[in-house]
């Protein structure tokens, strides 16, 4: 066992002195030591519950004879953190967890491990610490929010908030029914109820096979979601004896059936920057253009919030991420060959599966649309690439040109759009937002749920080189690579510029010739960053682009090739 490496033999007596000092007995030091990876606090909605997770999983291991031992790791909340200083703290908050999670299994050799996420960052933190470790492992998150409907008898969730401020800001709401939706929106524990960015990354974690079926969809609040936990704990026992580690699940085929199944669900934007730091741990080769690739043959079977009206617990009622993946193997889009953390393979976990409700998930002969929910932009105003959540794109919005409004924060952008200075017809430019640039590429749900909230999704385009939370919804264009602090050409963009917007092409263009923009960046001078401290201070310092996923790099040299 690798915890012999600590536990055993005549030298390690004084590190099982300190063991016992825990409380543990000989016979628990004796078995596998099953390290319980915890994201539980006080602080976030989705995590709040997940000591009762903790508690269940816990069961599961002894129950299978194994000793666990929890610890905890650091978690933000993407929702608290949105619209100020905060939000600059999340992305950066991936990289301190997979770090986190390496001290403590490095220095206590742990002979497999529980990852209990939910909420945005902490699950592609957790799948990059799992990654680099490649010990067993298996995760089990907290589950989504429940979504209530209102008075209206309109579902509600986070964005429904967020997009009453806007609509409150130009008087189509007064501040008593945003009062009632502020009461009612999030009426307990969970990761919010939409396909936003949580949920997407728990559901891909199904998709790669490392989590068990039902990760992604059980409700938060579900005595179910307590049965799987233990179910996991029992199961990393199993992985730990046959001795199946993270990366012979976490590899090149089950990367490409999550990248699949993201597009048949319609995920976040934001899971293709994860899956790209994901694969840079685990050795996988990642290039945006196989999104697109991907995209062109797979199907959109799901339109959850915001792309449509159904809500996680409408997925779970209709067969939940097992039965998306049993459609779209009918059509041979998925490796059933490759084996999953709950025993065998894909295809034999896949044979009980089945739809429950064609409208939550379409058939694979009638899906909402025959090309994936997401869509990557490359043009020269994102050489390296940009991403879009198309499925959630009105109709009309998918091919638009429109004028630049151009603003050099997000701070800038969302005064102009509360104070009604955006028109129908407007590209918001938000730049120096980037992973370098912000730095820690901040969310946008602020600004574009602003844009939704009074009636504007349908007339104005946003682009930045920063992120959009997963409830975003309209034609928001993010993830602009190079980003603006790099030279990229979104820096170099003027107040009243032609945007070309064509998303079935996949194209992104400023219409300018190649010669004036050669020009401007001889005349235009980037924005110095503001001097930072602490841990945005070494994150500014050595993050790469967002098509790169913005890992951390040891050097970042300017005469690297990527710039």
């Amino acid at each position: 066992m690798n915890s012999d490496t600590m536990k055993s033999g005549v030298q390690r007596a004084p590190q099982r002195s300190l063991l016992k000092a825990t409380g543990l007995a000989d016979n628990q030091i004796k078995k596998p030591i099953i390290g319980i990876v915890n994201s539980f606090n006080e602080v976030v909605p989705g995590h709040v519950h997940l000591n009762r997770i903790a508690r269940a999983v816990k069961d599961g291991v002894l129950m299978a004879g194994g000793t666990p031992m929890e610890f905890n790791t650091i978690a933000v909340c993407d929702g608290l953190a949105m619209g100020h200083t905060g939000m600059k703290y999340s992305l950066v908050s991936r990289e301190i967890i997979a770090d986190s999670v390496e001290c403590m299994v490095r220095a206590h050799c742990f002979d497999g491990l529980v990852f209990i996420p939910s909420c945005d960052k902490v699950v592609p933190g957790m799948l990059m610490a799992a990654a680099r470790l490649n010990l067993p492992s298996i995760f089990i998150s907290g589950g989504p929010m429940l979504s209530l409907n209102s008075d209206d008898g309109r579902a509600m969730d986070l964005n429904s908030v967020f997009e009453a401020v806007g609509a409150c800001s130009v008087g189509k709401m007064d501040e008593e029914r945003l009062g009632y939706y502020e009461d009612n929106a999030c009426p307990g524990c969970g990761s919010c109820s939409g396909m936003f960015t949580a949920n997407s990354m728990n559901c891909l974690c199904e998709a790669i096979g490392i989590a068990l079926p039902g990760n992604g969809t059980i409700p938060a609040v579900y005595a179910h979601r307590e049965r799987l936990a233990k179910q996991a704990g029992e199961r990393i026992m199993g992985l730990v004896n046959e001795g199946v580690t993270a990366l012979d699940i976490l590899n090149e085929r089950s990367i490409r059936n999550a990248l699949t199944v993201d597009m048949a669900l319609g995920c976040s934007t934001n899971s293709v920057l994860h899956l790209a730091a994901v694969c840079s741990e685990a050795g996988v080769e990642f290039d945006l253009k196989t999104v697109n690739e991907i995209s062109e043959r797979t199907p959109n079977l799901c339109r959850l919030v915001p792309a449509g009206p159904h809500h996680m617990q409408d997925l779970f009622a209709a067969g939940g991420v097992q039965a998306v993946m049993k459609e779209l193997s009918k059509a041979d889009l998925l490796d059933t060959t490759v084996p999953v953390a709950a025993g065998g393979t894909l295809g034999q976990l896949l044979e009980k599966a089945a739809v429950k409700n064609n409208e939550v998930i379409r058939p694979i002969e009638t899906p909402h649309s025959k090309t994936g929910g997401l869509a990557i932009l490359f043009g020269n105003l994102a050489p390296n690439g940009a991403v879009v959540k198309r499925s959630a794109v009105a109709e009309n919005m998918l091919v638009h040109k429109g004028k630049a409004r151009v603003f050099n924060s997000e701070d800038e952008a969302s005064e102009a759009i509360f104070s009604g200075r955006i028109q129908k017809g407007d590209v918001v430019v938000i730049r120096y937002e980037g992973p370098a640039g912000g730095p820690g590429m901040r969310e946008m749900l602020a600004s574009t749920s602003a844009i939704a909230g009074m009636g504007l999704d349908k007339d104005v385009a946003l682009i930045t080189d920063g992120r959009f939370s997963g409830a975003t919804r309209g034609a928001a264009i993010g993830h602009i690579s190079p980003e603006a602090a790099l030279g990229g050409p979104i820096a170099f963009i003027r107040e009243g510029d032609t945007i070309s917007i064509n998303i079935p092409e996949y194209k992104l263009e400023l219409e300018i010739s190649k010669a004036e923009l050669e020009l401007r960046k001889q005349q235009i001078p980037l924005k110095t960053a503001a001097p930072q401290t602490g841990c945005l201070k070494k994150y500014q310092a050595s993050v790469t682009g967002a098509d790169r996923g913005a890992v951390l790099t040891t050097v970042v040299s300017s005469d690297d090739d990527y710039y």
